[in-house]
């Protein structure tokens, strides 16, 4: 794995910590109601987003499992879409999907 890439999922990590960190003991209703709370974790989704595209194609490739493409894609409809975006899906994706993914980041990162 590039060096390069290493570098990338470790700052994804700090973000998902930061996201969940956030989100720690947070309702839906609490996010949905709270302005200052959705726009923190949706950069940290841009963020994420943006820190994806970055990574070689090689490391995406061969861990093929991750939703790399729609990790990305995710971050380009919070970018580009935040007026129409739906927080329930912001706020299942942290809760639900951003957990497993840390999980599936620090192996990679322990086998390397």
């Amino acid at each position: 794995m590039l060096h390069r890439d290493i570098i990338i999922l470790k700052k994804i990590l700090d973000e998902i910590s930061i996201s969940i960190k956030f989100m720690d003991n947070v309702t839906r209703e609490d996010f949905i109601s709270d302005e200052l709370l959705k726009r923190a974790v949706g950069m940290t989704v841009i963020n994420i987003g943006e820190l994806v595209k970055n990574l070689s194609v090689d490391m995406r490739e061969k861990y093929g499992d991750i939703p790399w493409k729609q990790i990305s894609g995710f971050r380009d409809i919070t970018a580009h879409k935040y007026g129409t975006l739906n927080m329930n899906d912001v706020y299942i994706t942290v809760i639900n999907d951003f957990p497993e993914l840390k999980t599936q980041i620090e192996s990679i990162l322990s086998n390397n």
